[in-house]
């Protein structure tokens, strides 16, 4: 079974930063996407960023200019850089992963989630 798991959440005042990571278990052969998705109450989980194998990237609109995305392929493992934090910001942050295990096909994991709140 693959795992993802996630820390860095917390409180933080508007304006802060935080860094968010999210490490898979070595049982994960080939990764095709890593990224991070978000759920506010009420509302869908949304895409927040996502980086490919080979580094590229992808952002909400809301977030381009404030998240950087990046990976430590030896590592398996993505960060989120969260900086001029926002109380919109504010939600449940999960982890996600493409990739499969040997012998298997690509499929979506996720992570167990990390709360960040944003304080006005």
């Amino acid at each position: 079974q693959v795992q993802l798991v996630e820390s860095g959440g917390g409180l933080v005042q508007a304006g802060g930063s935080l860094t968010l990571s999210c490490a898979a278990s070595e049982r994960i052969s080939s990764i095709k996407t890593m990224g991070w998705y978000r759920q506010a109450p009420g509302q869908q989980r949304e895409l927040v960023a996502v980086i490919a194998s080979g580094g590229s990237t992808n952002y909400a609109d809301s977030v381009k200019g404030r998240f950087t995305i990046s990976r430590d392929n030896a590592k398996n493992t993505v960060y989120l850089q969260m900086n001029s934090l926002k109380p919109e910001d504010t939600a449940v942050y999960y982890c996600n992963l493409v990739g499969r295990v040997a012998g298997m096909k690509d499929r979506f994991y996720w992570g167990q989630g990390t709360q960040v709140t944003v304080s006005s």
